[in-house]
């Protein structure tokens, strides 16, 4: 299919690699809305480069010659984000020394990018549907109401509608968002666009520290197309310096290539949002995790059975302890030891509770906590979410500092 010629340059002037034709598609809405003042709402998974389609809207639009301001809403800490969208009044809260604009204030005839607008608590929600209504808005402290003329284009990698059935997200802000959706493809989307930025990112780094670049096998380029890339652009720009820093061979074959591919998030496309016995999962990490859980809930069903048979006697109801779920049992010394159920005198019943979605997502915080000794960014960037996102979970989940 052939390429319109602007697109091409779209792509040259802001950097973007790839032919797919979700990509082209994608830019070529952002090309037509761009004349207009309608609002425009991007979404995408973590990675794919939603931040390049609000710049060349506000940059092929009649408001490019004044400002463009770029807000990540998740990185604002809940009690200041109204003073920082909206300005405050000197006075108005402990440290403000000073009257202060906010970003629809300093923005006021260009564009604003709200990025990640999915974390926006519902207060600020209220107050950004009537800057997008009437363009009128109060400073924090404030009773006087102000005008602003300001283009709003935002974007998030949340799954909004369901934001709205959970109570997070506002339904009219929303629509009003959404006038003009635009749908950013995943990485494995646009399998043909992988060994090209990978190519492109090893290049980089060739040029940057003077040593050649890497080049792939057929087979390790195969393996790169087919990987799944949970983390998508980012991830694969992350691979590709990785292996440029490290390996001294320049030549990467598929066995080194694995190496660089964290086997988790190897999944296979179907396993992302599935389900299993009526029960939707949002990663594939939470549907792994049930499935190691049924996995051992089956092998002490097996023990059970066996040291039932052993010992002679007519099968239980299975209940599987807690101690039985690790294949442990206390000892008399306090410690925890493996124990034979073939040869034990008697397998202590407790009451068996089915794990809930809930069991597993906390399951879930708690290693990513662990992992990183307990910092909560760090987290956060494993779990592939906000740290507010993150923040939210541990209180909802019940989670304390005793437990990480």
């Amino acid at each position: 299919m052939a390429i319109n010629p602007t697109i091409q340059n779209i792509k040259q002037r802001y950097g973007i690699i790839g032919n797919s034709e979700a990509m082209n598609h994608a830019l070529d809405i952002a090309l037509r809305v761009a004349p207009t003042d309608l609002s425009v709402l991007i979404t995408g998974e973590s990675g794919v480069g939603k931040e390049y389609f609000p710049r060349i809207i506000h940059d092929h639009s009649a408001r490019k010659h004044a400002k463009y301001i770029a807000v990540n809403c998740g990185a604002i800490p809940e009690g200041t984000i109204d003073s920082e969208l909206f300005g405050h009044e000197k006075g108005s809260f402990t440290g403000a020394t000073e009257a202060r604009k906010g970003y629809f204030e300093e923005a006021d005839g260009g564009t604003i990018f709200l990025d990640e607008v999915g974390e926006l608590p519902l207060e600020t929600q209220v107050k950004l549907l009537r800057v997008l209504q009437s363009g009128e808005f109060i400073r924090v402290g404030s009773a006087r109401v102000q005008k602003t003329n300001v283009r709003v284009v935002a974007a998030t990698n949340n799954d909004l509608l369901k934001s709205i059935e959970q109570g997070r997200f506002r339904e009219d802000l929303y629509y009003r968002l959404n006038t003009v959706p635009i749908s950013v493809p995943a990485l494995r989307e646009r399998k043909e666009d992988i060994p090209l930025l990978f190519r492109k990112f090893a290049a980089d780094v060739a040029v940057q520290y003077k040593m050649p670049a890497i080049q792939l096998d057929d087979e390790a380029r195969t393996m790169l197309q087919n990987y799944y890339w949970r983390g998508n652009v980012r991830q694969l720009k992350n691979v590709a310096e990785r292996i440029s820093a490290l390996e001294e061979s320049r030549t990467i074959t598929a066995g080194v290539l694995s190496r660089y591919l964290t086997p988790q998030q190897s999944s296979a496309p179907a396993m992302h949002g599935g389900t299993m016995g009526g029960e939707e999962f949002a990663t594939e990490r939470e549907l792994l995790y049930k499935i190691l859980f049924d996995m051992r809930s089956d092998i002490n069903d097996l023990k059970r059975m066996l040291s039932d048979l052993m010992r002679g006697s007519q099968p239980v109801t299975p209940a599987p302890t807690q101690s039985e779920v690790f294949g442990l049992l206390p000892s008399s010394g306090g410690r925890d030891e493996v124990v034979d159920y073939a040869e034990s005198e008697e397998v202590v019943e407790m009451p068996h509770r089915e794990l809930t979605k809930a069991d597993i997502q906390r399951e879930q915080v708690l290693t990513a906590l662990r992992n990183h000794n307990g910092c909560r960014r760090d987290a956060a960037r494993e779990l592939f979410m906000s740290e507010r996102t993150l923040y939210r979970r541990i209180k909802d989940l019940g989670i304390t500092d005793d437990e990480i």
